[in-house]
């Protein structure tokens, strides 16, 4: 089987099942898609991050490597979003929509299972891409929620709003419970397994419900902003992780994790928050779907790129 038509069948086929389920859904039975944001943000997401993080042992050394990574990929694909939002001259919501689209990626439902088929399920860029992951869930709980309230609200409201949010102390806590070795009962853990499992479905669904409650037209999914944050994302992100990764010297698996990680489509996040915060759903929905569909090649292009040998 080509690499091409592994992808398709095992990536994105599903994802691409999954969401026509939501889409079907919606049209028969008009879901509440604001009650499927608030299940994925308050429940299904911590509890996959918290199991994740639970369960994998991640030395301090590539932890270090990869965060610093991390924090300068993101600063260039910040800066490479920003100024094409300048140069649209988006403002409020639209800015912060763009942005979004760029900066928060699949790290999760579709990255971990590619790095899974690329890498041959090796435990080392596992490890490395469970860190993305982490990072990516983290992002759009703090500063996502700021982006597209901060027109609307004021900082002591938006600061009130992340706290409330259940991702940001089941990172911490599941890192702090896996070093000490701690063993939770099963009265905890099969519950949190239940909800870990159930968040790829049903963010996947969110996004068909959301898709399927749009007023479909060429004219909005050919609009030049989602192909623009589209590009940003699957072309500008890949190449840019290549030129941080030269920049810090890394190489073998570490590199190659990296930046196939940065290679993913946009993030069901955007929608979710877009959603739950009722900041541009439709825009955020087009470009997960159209990144999505977009990545098929460029995703394929990049590993092929890399030559990645296990």
């Amino acid at each position: 089987m080509s690499v091409l038509t592994t992808i398709v069948w095992n990536n994105v086929l599903p994802l691409s099942v999954m969401i026509a389920l939501g889409i079907v859904l919606q049209r028969a039975f008009s879901l509440d898609i604001r009650t499927l944001s608030k299940l994925n943000f308050y429940l299904f997401s911590p509890a996959m991050i918290f199991q994740l993080l639970y369960t994998t042992s991640i030395s301090a050394g590539v932890a270090l490597q990869v965060l610093l990574f991390l924090v300068i990929f993101m600063a260039l694909q910040y800066g490479a979003a920003e100024a094409f939002v300048r140069l649209r001259g988006h403002r409020g919501g639209m800015r912060a929509a763009m942005r979004n689209s760029v900066l928060f990626y699949n790290s999760a439902n579709y990255a971990i299972p590619l790095n899974g088929l690329v890498f041959a399920n090796n435990p080392f860029t596992l490890s490395i891409q469970i860190l993305v992951m982490m990072t990516q869930s983290l992002l759009p709980n703090t500063y996502g929620i700021y982006s597209v309230n901060a027109h609307k609200s004021t900082l002591r409201g938006v600061m009130r709003t992340i706290i409330q949010q259940p991702v940001i102390y089941a990172i911490p806590l599941g890192f702090a419970l896996h070093q000490w070795g701690v063993e939770l009962p099963k009265a905890l853990s099969a519950p949190l397994g239940y909800l870990a499992n159930a968040f790829i479905g049903t963010a996947l669904i969110t996004l068909g419900v959301q898709l399927g409650s749009m007023k479909w037209s060429m004219q909005a999914l050919l609009h030049p902003d989602v192909w623009l944050a589209s590009g940003l994302r699957l072309v500008a992100g890949p190449l840019l992780a290549a030129a941080v990764v030269w920049a810090m010297g890394l190489d073998g698996l570490m590199a190659q994790a990296l930046i196939v990680s940065s290679a993913v489509p946009t993030s069901l996040s955007s929608v979710l928050l877009a959603v739950e915060f009722d900041n541009e759903p439709e825009y955020a929905s087009q470009a997960v779907l159209l990144s999505t569909v977009l990545s098929i090649a460029t995703v394929t292009f990049v590993i092929f790129a890399l030559n990645i040998q296990i």
